[in-house]
C-alpha cells in the first residue's frame, strides 16, 4: 500500500463534450493501439464500473437502457446523472437497491454468452482488447427517446458492442445494424472503435421523425496515422469502398427526404449534411483538432485559423513525425495550449497564478455555431484539459499479447492535466471498489475520483506553483508503473502459458488492485501535503513556514494594486 510514499516528501519540497482520440499500431512506439476518451461532464456518473462475463438463456431479452448523458436526465425512466444505470443483470455496482430501477426502453434478444467490461458513461473496454472512445457532436435535428421507435442512443449501442463482439469492425457493423432495426435518438455522436490492429470511427445521427431507423456513417483510420474528433463530425465524402467506408443503407434516402442532400449534388459530404459544423462558437472544436495535429507532426506547421467550420483543411487523420509512447498519448490530453497564442496559463484571465480553467455561465454561448437566434459576444478557448472533464483515460490494446494481458485501460478520474494514470488490464475479473465507488454529490474519501477531483480543486489556490507539484508526482508514478507492467506483462505471460487463463487473470487483477489501492493512498497524502504547503496563499515547509511570495510584478501592474492607498493626500473625493 505504501510503495509510492516516499514520494511525497520529495514533491513537497519543491458539458457534454469529449475530446477523443486513435493513435495506429504503425503510429506507435511500441506498436500499441490507442484509443482514448475524455469524459468532459462533470454531472455525470464518474464510476469506471466492471461488468461480468454472463451466460444467457435461450430465448432470453436484453434491456435497453435509456441515457443521461445525452439529453439531459428523463425521470419517467428513471435515468439520471447518477447512477447512471440501476439493474441486477450488469454485476453487483449497478445493483444498487437505494436507488429506483432504470426502465428499458426497450429489449432486444440477447446472446448465449456476453463478454466482460468496463464501462462508464460510455463503454470503455472488453476483455478481447476492443476499445471505444466517443464525443458528442451537434447535428441539425436531435430526437428524444420513444419505446418501441427510437430505443438506442451511443452509450447503450458502445455496451452491446462490448459485450458481442471482438473486432472494431465486427462492432461497427453490430452497432449499425441496431440502429436500422431499432432506431436512434439522441446527440450527434462519434464512436472510435477499436482493437489491437485495426480502428473505425463511427458516426451518428437521428433520422427522419417518422423512421424507425438513424444515419450513420464509418470510416477506417489507415495503419500508421493519428485521428481526432473534438465534438465535430470529421467524416466528410461517403464513399461505397467497403474496405475504407460503412454506412446504413437507406442514409441516401432519409438525407434526400430532410432536402438535406439531393443526388444531384453528387457524393455526399457527411459533415455538411447532417450538422451545422461546430457548436457553442468558432473554434470550440477545430482548435482542439488543431492542436492535437500539430503535437504530432509539428513538421505540417498547421495554421489554427480557418475559413469556417466546415473546412476541410486538416486532414481525416495524419503521420506524426515521430511514433509516439504512451505518455505521449496522455499528454495530449493534458493540454492548455501551452507556449501557444492560446496559452490558457497567459493573459488577464488566468489571474496571478496561471489559472488555465474558465467557468462557464450564462454570458456564454450554446448550440449550433450558425444559429442565427443566438449572437456571440465573446467566447474561451476550448483546450483539451477541462475544469469539468469527469475522466479521462487511454486504452491500450497489445497484438503480440493474449487478450487479458494485451489490453489495457489507463484510467486518470477528473481533469486529464491533474490526474495519475493508473492501468487495468482487461482481463482482471474486478476492479477495485476505490474506482466503483463515486457520488459526485458526496464527498468521501473510498472514492479514488475525490482524491483526485480534490488536488484538482484546491490546485486553484496557487496554480503555478502546485502544477509543478502535480507533475512531478505524475511523472514519478507513472513512469514507476510502466516499468511494473513491463514485469507484470511477462510474469502473466509465463502463468498463461504455464497454467491457462484463470490463474493469469486472478495474477493481473491482484497487481491491479494493489497498484491501484498505492496509487489513491498516495494521492491522498500528496493533497493532505499540499494543505499545509499552500495553507493561506504562502508557501510552507517544515520549520519554515508562512514564506510570503505575494503576486507576480506583472499581475500587481494590471491589477487596482498601483492606485491603492499609498499616501493620505491621494484619492481624495471631491
Amino acid at each position: 500500500m505504501g510503495k509510492y510514499l516516499n514520494l511525497l516528501w520529495i514533491v513537497a519540497g519543491v458539458a457534454a463534450a469529449c475530446t477523443t482520440i486513435i493513435v495506429t499500431p504503425g503510429a506507435s512506439e511500441d506498436g500499441s493501439m490507442y484509443v482514448t476518451h475524455s469524459d468532459d461532464n462533470e454531472l455525470s456518473d464518474q464510476r469506471l464500473v466492471f461488468v461480468p462475463a454472463a451466460d444467457h438463456e435461450l430465448g432470453s431479452m436484453r434491456p435497453v437502457y435509456c441515457s443521461a448523458c445525452a439529453l439531459g436526465e428523463f425521470p419517467q425512466y428513471n435515468s439520471f446523472s447518477y447512477p447512471r444505470i440501476v439493474c441486477d443483470e450488469r454485476g453487483s455496482t449497478y445493483n444498487t437497491p437505494d436507488y429506483a430501477s432504470s426502465i428499458p426502453l426497450g429489449e432486444i434478444p440477447q446472446v448465449e454468452h456476453t463478454y466482460a467490461y468496463f464501462d462508464g458513461s460510455y463503454g470503455v473496454m472488453n476483455e478481447h482488447q476492443l476499445m471505444i472512445g466517443e464525443c458528442t457532436c451537434g447535428v441539425k435535428m436531435q430526437l428524444g427517446p420513444e419505446p418501441g421507435k427510437r430505443i438506442f442512443y451511443s452509450a447503450e449501442l458502445s455496451r452491446v458492442a462490448l459485450e458481442r463482439c471482438t473486432t472494431a469492425r465486427d462492432a461497427v457493423l453490430l452497432i449499425g445494424s441496431l440502429i436500422d432495426e431499432y432506431g436512434y435518438w439522441g446527440t450527434g455522436e462519434t464512436l472510435l472503435i477499436g482493437d489491437p490492429e485495426e480502428a473505425w470511427v463511427m458516426e451518428m445521427c437521428c433520422g427522419t421523425s417518422d423512421s424507425t431507423s438513424g444515419m450513420w456513417v464509418a470510416q477506417k483510420v489507415p495503419d500508421g496515422e493519428v485521428f481526432v474528433a473534438a465534438n465535430e463530425f470529421r467524416i466528410r465524402d461517403v464513399s461505397d469502398d467497403e474496405s475504407v467506408f460503412l454506412h446504413s443503407s437507406n442514409l441516401f434516402d432519409q438525407c434526400e427526404a430532410l432536402g438535406w442532400w439531393s443526388p444531384a449534388e453528387g457524393e455526399m459530404d457527411w459533415l455538411r449534411t447532417v450538422s451545422e459544423g461546430e457548436y457553442n462558437h468558432p473554434y470550440y472544436s477545430l482548435r482542439r483538432v488543431w492542436r492535437v495535429m500539430t503535437f504530432v507532426a509539428p513538421s505540417r506547421e498547421l495554421s489554427p485559423w480557418v475559413e469556417d467550420g466546415f473546412t476541410r483543411y486538416y486532414p481525416f487523420s495524419i503521420s506524426p513525425d515521430q511514433p509516439l509512447a504512451l505518455r505521449d498519448v496522455m499528454r495530449l490530453h493534458r493540454d492548455h495550449y501551452e507556449g501557444t497564442q492560446f496559452d490558457m496559463t497567459a493573459g488577464t484571465a488566468a489571474g496571478p497564478f496561471g489559472y488555465p480553467y474558465r467557468f462557464y455561465g450564462p454570458a456564454d454561448g450554446s448550440g449550433d455555431v450558425n444559429n442565427p437566434d443566438r449572437p456571440l459576444e465573446g467566447a474561451w478557448e476550448r483546450p483539451l484539459s477541462v475544469d469539468y472533464c469527469g475522466y479521462v483515460y487511454v486504452n491500450q490494446g497489445r497484438s503480440w499479447l493474449p487478450d487479458p494481458i494485451g489490453g489495457i485501460t489507463w484510467f486518470g478520474p477528473d481533469k486529464p492535466a491533474e490526474t495519475c494514470f493508473v492501468p487495468f488490464y482487461c482481463g482482471v475479473s474486478d476492479l477495485p471498489d476505490l474506482y466503483q465507488t463515486c457520488n459526485p454529490g458526496i464527498y468521501s474519501r473510498e472514492s479514488a475520483w475525490w482524491a483526485f477531483n480534490f488536488v484538482a480543486n484546491w490546485a486553484a489556490v496557487k496554480y503555478s506553483y502546485m502544477r509543478k507539484d502535480i507533475e512531478e508526482i505524475q511523472e514519478a508514478i507513472e513512469i514507476q508503473e510502466i516499468a511494473e507492467i513491463a514485469i507484470s506483462d511477462v510474469r502473466a505471460l509465463d502463468i498463461f502459458n504455464a497454467s491457462g487463463s484463470y490463474e493469469s487473470i486472478e495474477f493481473v487483477t491482484d497487481f491491479c488492485a494493489s497498484n491501484a489501492d498505492s496509487v489513491v493512498t498516495a494521492w491522498w497524502n500528496f493533497a493532505d501535503l499540499m494543505i499545509v504547503k499552500y495553507d493561506d496563499g504562502y508557501i510552507n515547509s517544515p520549520g519554515h513556514m508562512a514564506h510570503e511570495i505575494g503576486y507576480p510584478q506583472a499581475w500587481l501592474d494590471e491589477s487596482g494594486w498601483p492606485q491603492g492607498p499609498v499616501s493620505y493626500t491621494d484619492h481624495q473625493e471631491n
